[in-house]
């Protein structure tokens, strides 16, 4: 298995203590963590993307293009880059920038976005942004593979013989297709025979094992080698300490306070509530990452038989002191990767995958 750390950059008061960080200090921190996660070996880090709501991810290439810059090895990926709102050709570029600077590190993770209050602001209708999605998608990978792209559609004005500047560095990058609740996404990536990447954030194992199966289903249906219907996973927050009975102790009282907040009308998207109200039942059915690095193991090698995903990744616990989220992705990557890499092997970004092959991070 590979392991990738995710930042979604909420920017919320730790509930417990009212500790609160500043913008700069936080962009600061998710800088830091990917220089740290390279440096303890992880595969990837990731950041996510958001325009409502309490997060500082409006800008995430801006950000990733810094990370490009101070790192070497580590592969920059999204998560997810909301396509359905943006223009497709600014994405090519943007992008395309940020694969020259990392030289050929970038791999790109699409969704069509999980908050309804950005759609209007991009003048996306609610019901509209799966089609905008898929459109704007067929448009990116054109602009990505061809020169002189002509074309026409519904959610952007026409282009006529455009290349996009700069070119990708090394051919396109992969695009990975992100899923939380629904098949579309799913589809979209089995279509294209392109990888999948499950939240598995707030719901049930079983759920998700759902999405995933039905997209592997209709990879091997659109006459793909199933060898590379390569499959991530999300994970909830992590805390990792000696003891399990120490981490929920420790971190108890903040998730349920923060789930508290986030099932209040208004503060979710519709029908996304999260399932596990409590500690307790995070820990021993949901998608938390909480406990000694023992059970963390076990854990993901728990979803591992549900999802026979190839890449796990992880979101730190940003409303906690910085120093303290450093001290468990270095704890994490020593106690707990060896034991999941060994039982869990991958071909993802080795030499039988397509894009392992692509001047990047993993040999």
């Amino acid at each position: 298995m590979r392991f990738q750390v995710l930042d979604i950059l909420p920017n919320l008061k730790n509930p417990v203590t009212g500790r609160e960080i500043r913008p700069d200090e936080r962009f600061a921190q998710a800088l830091t963590s990917a220089r740290y996660a390279e440096q303890f070996g992880y595969d990837a880090v990731a950041l996510g993307e958001r325009h409502a709501g309490s997060f500082l991810s409006s800008g995430v290439g801006v950000l990733l293009g810094a990370i490009a810059a101070t790192t070497s090895r580590v592969r920059l990926q999204t998560g997810v880059s909301v396509l359905s709102i943006l223009d497709p050709l600014r994405v090519a570029e943007d992008y395309a920038t940020i694969d020259q600077l990392s030289r050929g590190r970038l791999e790109l993770v699409i969704g069509k976005g999980n908050e309804l209050r950005q759609l209007p602001m991009f003048n996306i209708s609610d019901g509209e942004q799966w089609a905008a999605l898929a459109e704007k998608y067929e448009l990116l990978r054109r602009l990505w593979r061809e020169e002189d792209v002509t074309w026409k559609g519904r959610f952007r004005g026409p282009l006529d013989g455009v290349t996009s500047l700069p070119r990708p560095y090394a051919g396109p990058p992969r695009i990975w297709h992100g899923s939380a609740t629904t098949t579309t996404s799913a589809e979209l990536a089995a279509k294209w025979g392109d990888p999948l990447f499950s939240a598995n954030a707030i719901q049930p194992r079983d759920n998700y094992t759902v999405l995933i199966d039905h997209y592997r289903q209709q990879y091997a249906d659109h006459g793909h080698d199933p060898r590379f219907a390569y499959v991530g996973a999300g994970a909830g927050f992590l805390y990792l300490a000696d003891t399990t009975q120490e981490a929920r102790e420790a971190f108890g009282p903040t998730y349920e306070k923060i789930v508290a907040y986030f099932n209040q009308p208004g503060n979710h998207t519709p029908g996304n509530a999260m399932t596990f109200a409590t500690i307790d039942d995070a820990i021993a059915r949901g998608p938390v990452l909480v406990g000694s690095p023992q059970q963390i193991a076990e854990k993901i090698l728990w979803f591992h038989e549900g999802f026979g995903h190839d890449l796990q990744s992880f979101s730190l616990p940003t409303m906690i002191p910085h120093e303290q989220q450093l001290t468990m992705l270095e704890r994490l990557a020593a106690e707990v990767l060896p034991i999941v890499r060994k039982a869990a092997p991958t071909t993802l970004w080795t030499d039988p995958d397509p894009y392992g092959r692509r001047p990047a991070a993993y040999r």
